[in-house]
């Protein structure tokens, strides 16, 4: 014998099923319900999950079930914005920032705006070891044409003190001994953190996940010539993995070790060593010493799976071991050149000659014939800070040229 339900659990069953039913529906026709009710949302208000990263566009934060219409345009010299969308590669500005740094940053990014990316509109991708404050994200997102995204530095990456295989007093009397003498940055700690996080960590950062190129930008840089061709496509195209516009001899007071500690990686790791490759720009004698030549890494256009394959990932482990980056201060710019010297093939380099830009003090002004509405002096009058910084004596480019075989005179050909 079938007890029947009374009418009042038929009407529950029937409400809970109706219910169930919308939100199916809703699910399927409103993208912000669906990310409203996802389990991963869920997650993150139980505090099971990391809030993701936020995204603005135009000034304001931008939901996940938004995307910002870049604005398409066939411009005064004929250059044809459907074709430059069609040709984008997977790539994004990166910004190591501080809130702080608000208005040096916007000004960067409106120069760069301004000059390329209001014809491409490229990602803007910016990392910070604290939150990010509404207002940088507002007046950032407010001058960038392309998506923004403002990522966290995880905790395990950008430490609050040292890393546990170097000794701290060993390494706080190293920095206070440095900080005596006129290096720039010697006795910073938090300097040298960042030059950590740049030579091995940025590049594994999950907002970089799905770029295959990036572009280094820094606050209150300024970019002297319209950029009339994708760097980026110049970059896949010619098969390039680092390019760079300023070259110079890094103080050697501030990495004494870091040649023998590089020399002891490539002679247990030989097969990395790319043949042929530039140790004759980084070293004079045959490798027995580092010149000091290395690329001005706040400028770098460079495909990550460089950084993120064997032989570099590797490289970075054995010389964050030695504890260099706290005992001394090795900088992100000389680590960076040296594996690009030693790991990449000469043709795999390139030299953005007509790209002008400056970060002080020093500034790459294109010599005549490369640049486009270049508001830069090219005279050999300029002082050894000014635009004429390639033929200045203190630049390593000169010598990278000869190695390579570069001609210039015509912007992003292909060299070397």
């Amino acid at each position: 014998m079938m007890i029947s339900a009374s009418p009042y659990v038929r009407y529950g069953l029937a409400l809970v099923g109706a219910l169930f039913f919308l939100h199916l529906v809703g699910q399927l026709i409103s993208d912000r319900y669906a990310h409203h009710t996802s389990l991963d949302s869920a997650k993150v208000r139980l505090g099971l999950k990391e809030r993701p990263a936020e995204m603005w566009a135009a000034g304001h934060k931008l939901y996940p079930w938004e995307a910002p219409q870049p604005e398409m345009f066939e411009d005064e010299e004929g250059f044809n914005a459907t074709r430059a969308q069609e040709d984008k590669v997977r790539a994004t500005f990166v910004m190591l920032a501080r809130n702080s740094d608000v208005w040096g940053a916007v000004e960067s990014i409106r120069g760069l705006e301004d000059r390329f990316n209001r014809r491409y509109h490229y990602d803007w991708t910016f990392l910070n070891e604290e939150p990010f404050s509404d207002e940088f994200k507002r007046h950032t997102s407010g001058v960038a044409s392309g998506k923004t995204r403002y990522g966290l530095i995880p905790k395990d990456d950008w430490l609050e003190g040292f890393p546990s295989w170097v000794n701290e007093t060993r390494a706080r009397a190293a920095i206070s001994e440095m900080g005596k003498q006129p290096i720039p940055y010697g006795g910073s700690i938090p300097y040298r953190h960042m030059c950590r996080y740049q030579s091995g960590k940025f590049f594994r950062h999950e907002l970089l996940k799905g770029y295959e190129y990036y572009w280094r930008v820094e606050p209150d840089v300024k970019f002297y010539c319209d950029i009339v061709e994708d760097p980026f496509v110049t970059m896949k195209r010619l098969d390039k993995s680092y390019g760079f516009v300023v070259s110079l001899y890094e103080y050697q007071a501030t990495i004494p070790t870091l040649w023998q500690t590089t020399k002891a990686f490539i002679d247990a790791n030989p097969e990395y060593v790319a043949k042929p490759n530039l140790m004759e720009w980084i070293s004079n004698d045959g490798g027995k010493t580092y010149n000091g030549c290395h690329f001005w890494s706040n400028f770098e256009i460079a495909r990550l799976d460089f950084w993120q394959g064997p032989a570099y990932s590797k490289y970075f482990e054995h010389l964050d071991k030695a504890g260099g980056f706290f005992y001394e201060r090795w900088g992100d710019a000389p680590v960076h050149s040296l594996a690009a010297a030693l790991f990449l093939h000469p043709n795999q380099t390139h030299f953005f000659s007509n790209i002008g830009y400056f970060h002080n003090p020093f500034a790459h002004c294109p010599l005549p014939g490369n640049g486009v509405k270049c508001a830069c002096s090219t005279s050999t009058q300029d002082p050894p800070t000014g635009p004429a910084f390639e033929t200045h004596g203190y630049s390593c480019t000169p010598k990278w040229k000869k190695l390579t075989g570069y001609k210039g005179g015509t912007p992003f050909a292909a060299h070397g």
